[in-house]
């Protein structure tokens, strides 16, 4: 009996010790996914924000005259621009929501401005999640330059990370509860010994 309860306790064991290292894994991953779909908007955004605080205005910027809202959020995975004035009024855009250059809440432009910078998941409306910077800049009109990128891909990524994970991990268990049955089915039966003064 004491035996059974060992090997129980094994499998309970490596069941939990299994289950979390699948889910510390999925979390880094998924970070570490994350984290990286902010890598181009971070440079496009302090580029953009230096060069309007020198007068300049960014070469994306510059030429939205012919390509204002060919870039649809909704649909498109290039990356965008939105420049800000202080008063969170839209002044140039690279892309389009619907038909309108969307507005991210006060609260996001308030967090870059106490921080100098601000990552994070935008989603403007169901369905439309993008990796977006928020960079401030100083100058002569000061305001805020906005960079951003679908998440689409990168959803999708950690979509098939989690199917990866789950797949292996019910593997395990499958494998787990194969060689379970398999010691108990090895294992010697018990011998009975027999009681103080009985006859043999």
């Amino acid at each position: 009996m004491s035996s059974r309860l060992d090997r129980l306790r094994l499998f309970l064991t490596i069941t939990a010790a299994s289950t979390l290292l699948c889910g510390l894994l999925y979390v880094t991953a998924q970070q570490l996914l994350r984290h990286s779909a902010n890598d181009p908007q971070v440079q496009m955004a302090e580029d953009a924000a230096a060069a309007l605080a020198r007068g300049e205005t960014p070469e994306p910027l510059r030429n939205r005259g012919a390509a204002a809202g060919q870039i649809d959020m909704a649909r498109s995975l290039a990356p965008y621009l939105i420049d800000f004035d202080d008063a969170l009024r839209p002044l140039a855009s690279t892309v389009q929501l619907d038909g309108h250059i969307p507005v991210p809440p006060a609260g996001v432009f308030a967090s870059a401005k106490a921080r100098g910078e601000n990552r994070l998941t935008w989603q403007p409306r169901r369905g439309v999640r993008s990796a977006v910077v928020v960079v401030p800049y100083a100058g002569l009109h000061p305001g805020y330059v906005l960079a951003g990128r679908s998440l689409r891909e990168t959803e999708r990524r950690v979509d098939q990370l989690g199917q990866l994970l789950r797949a292996g991990w019910a593997g395990l268990m499958v494998a787990l509860l194969g060689f379970s049955v398999l010691l108990h089915l090895l294992a010697p039966a018990p011998t009975s010994v027999p009681a103080p003064g009985a006859v043999k």
